[in-house]
């Protein structure tokens, strides 16, 4: 008898107590699009709806044993990289993923929480450009994340197309900038493709609800889910909106604590 296969999803984040992003959101949007997701905890957080109330790092050391037990075991189709806080703790990630040769890389660069509350320190943006954007198949900013990397503001919509090209300078292979913190109905993003040297602009219409937590990690995961399947960049992204925006629709209606509530991973099941 033929031995199945699993695609293999890797996502290295910190873990949210409150269950809405990080680690949680990251192996639920795996599951939820055929995945098999398993994780390297880079930090522990206490969080939940309404915000953060502590950061622990993991210690370096321990997640490039993390690493290094499941990458050459478990292998990897894709990674999905989310929160690292430190610049120790990036340079490490870079080296491992090198080291066991990971392809199809996913960087979302977390910086703030939805509550406002830092998960990146200052020091860490250098070598997250440096050391870890070049690794990249997709970069996935959004737009204050996108206007610390390239230290300069991004007013609206009309200014996206060149901070994508510029982002490029960094050495991923591919941007895409999210446009949630647009003002107005419309929430756009726009992908630039390297290889192509071609931007495509993806429209998106504003859902208003309070349950937007962990959007941005349950976007750079089921992204990551899709490269894994074998998509390329484009039809991946699309792909990966089509769900999120779903998510977000069918989480609208429900109440989990007294602040900002998760989507709803598994809107195709139940």
């Amino acid at each position: 008898m033929n031995e199945k296969t699993y695609r293999r999803v890797l996502t290295i984040a910190g873990s949210d107590s409150g269950g809405g992003a990080g680690i949680q959101a990251d192996l639920k949007t795996f599951a939820a699009n055929g995945c098999y997701g398993f994780s390297v905890v880079t930090a522990l957080t206490a969080q939940n709806t309404r915000g953060v109330a502590a950061i622990h790092p993991v210690p370096v050391d321990f997640v490039a044993q993390q690493l290094d037990a499941v990458l050459p075991d478990i292998g990897a189709d894709a990674v999905k990289i989310g929160m690292l806080y430190s610049p120790e703790l990036i340079e490490t990630v870079a080296r491992k993923l090198r080291e066991h040769g990971a392809a199809h890389v996913v960087l979302d660069p977390v910086m703030v929480a939805q509550s406002g509350d830092k998960l990146l320190r200052d020091d860490a943006v250098a070598a997250l450009k440096t050391h870890l954007i070049p690794l990249a198949e997709i970069l996935t900013p959004n737009i204050p994340e996108a206007e610390v990397l390239l230290d300069r503001k991004i007013p609206g919509a009309a200014e996206m197309p060149a901070a994508a090209q510029d982002l490029m300078r960094f050495g991923c292979r591919n941007v895409l900038v999210k446009g949630g913190h647009l003002e107005g109905a419309a929430s756009d993003d726009c992908l630039f493709l390297g290889a192509e040297k071609r931007l495509v602009r993806l429209p998106g219409a504003r859902i208003e609800t309070r349950n937007n937590h962990g959007t941005g990690c349950t976007l750079s995961s089921a992204i990551a889910a899709f490269l894994a399947q074998g998509g390329g960049a484009e039809d991946a992204v699309r792909r990966a909106k089509e769900y999120v925006a779903e998510a977000i629709r069918a989480g609208a209606a429900y109440r989990i604590g007294h602040g900002h509530g998760p989507v709803h991973h598994f809107w195709r099941y139940w």
